[in-house]
């Protein structure tokens, strides 16, 4: 019997949930055991994961978890150095090369657990199984049409909160934009196919900001890319990797330019192959944006859980994606699972 444990997000403005009352419902019956962490944050209520038949603990037990539970979250750990004995699903950001992820890594070896990361979870083909990117491109984009407001307005983009839901975004953003009394910035998007490119280029159209949209062809000839330059606000959807042509160069602050925003939604400055290269760290929500040239001013926003800008949206939409991937633990060296843990192991084996 599989004993999955879904703990609470010790994150600061991490509200999400990898799977809904309903999913809980679904894997009980499918013979799972099912433990929930209780959470003051959680965007869902903790009763309704208990009438769905989940046993309920108190926030941050997992530690404490049977050795055979499946300790299942979405963002990063607390970074206390313990080492960690259970079998962890989460976003854990640590096979790119990142520093935190080594360190990650190292808990896992001194732990003897292991990690099956939510980024790598992909079919035979290798498309990813569940994703929240569509989300992390439609709030990416909102945090980056605020930070064009504040730059007209003369500032920069202040602290951003979650919402209840899209339309009290949509609200609010359509009331900034208008209140500016300028016309919409033109926005350059590029991995425009993609999840989180749709979901940018979504909130864009909706906010009647004109987009040009890109994505592989566009993009093949390697650069460099004058027409992001060209525009006011550009957001990237690609993720760093490998081959990855530079968006935005190093020393585009200092060139003619109309480029006063960029939205790094893909969001990984500390990686070799990032494509925009004037920044170097995340920015947060209590500071969106981090400003990199002035005269005329060019914002880099690039917080890294998004989603949860939107947090029942994406996790019911995440939660319905990853339900069926979730339902195949019971043959956890299998499919989408071993891939997933047989790239751990490589990783592992690297860091020995």
């Amino acid at each position: 019997m599989t004993h999955l444990w879904v703990r609470a997000e010790s994150r600061p403005n991490e509200d999400r949930v990898g799977i809904t009352p309903e999913g809980v419902t679904s894997l009980i019956a499918q013979g799972f055991t099912v433990t929930v962490e209780d959470s003051p944050r959680r965007v869902l209520p903790i009763d309704a994961y208990a009438r769905a038949g989940a046993t309920v603990v108190p926030e941050g037990s997992w530690p404490t978890a049977p050795n055979d539970a499946i300790v299942f979250g979405l963002k990063e750990l607390p970074e206390d150095g313990t080492p960690l004995r259970h079998r962890h699903v989460m976003f854990g950001h640590a096979f790119k090369g990142q520093p935190a992820g080594q360190a990650l890594l190292r808990r896992f070896a001194a732990g003897g657990g292991r990690l099956y990361d939510l980024e790598y979870l992909t079919d035979d083909a290798g498309g990813r199984l569940a994703a929240f990117g569509y989300w992390a491109g439609y709030a990416g984009a909102a945090v980056s049409l605020k930070a064009w407001v504040a730059q007209a307005r003369g500032g920069i983009c202040g602290p951003v909160q979650a919402y209840a839901d899209r339309a009290q975004l949509l609200d609010e953003l359509r009331a900034q934009l208008d209140a500016t009394g300028r016309p919409r910035p033109r926005a350059l998007v590029i991995g425009a196919k993609g999840r989180v490119g749709r979901g940018a280029a979504d909130l864009l159209v909706a906010m009647n900001v004109p987009v040009t949209r890109w994505d592989m062809a566009e993009t093949a000839h390697g650069g460099p890319f004058p027409e992001v330059l060209a525009h006011d606000l550009f957001i990237n959807a690609i993720l760093a990797q490998p081959g990855a042509p530079a968006f935005v160069p190093a020393d585009a602050g200092t060139r003619a330019r109309a480029l006063t925003v960029i939205g790094d939604v893909a969001c990984d400055p500390a990686s070799d192959f990032s494509p925009i290269r004037v920044y170097d760290r995340a920015t947060t929500w209590g500071q969106p944006v981090l400003r990199v040239a002035d005269h005329p001013p060019l914002d880099v926003m690039a917080i890294d859980n998004l989603p949860s800008l939107l947090p029942r949206e994406s996790s019911e939409d995440y939660a319905g994606q990853l339900l069926p991937v979730l339902a195949r633990l019971e043959r956890i060296e299998d499919g989408p699972w071993g891939r997933a843990g047989a790239l751990f192991d490589e990783h592992m084996a690297r860091l020995a």
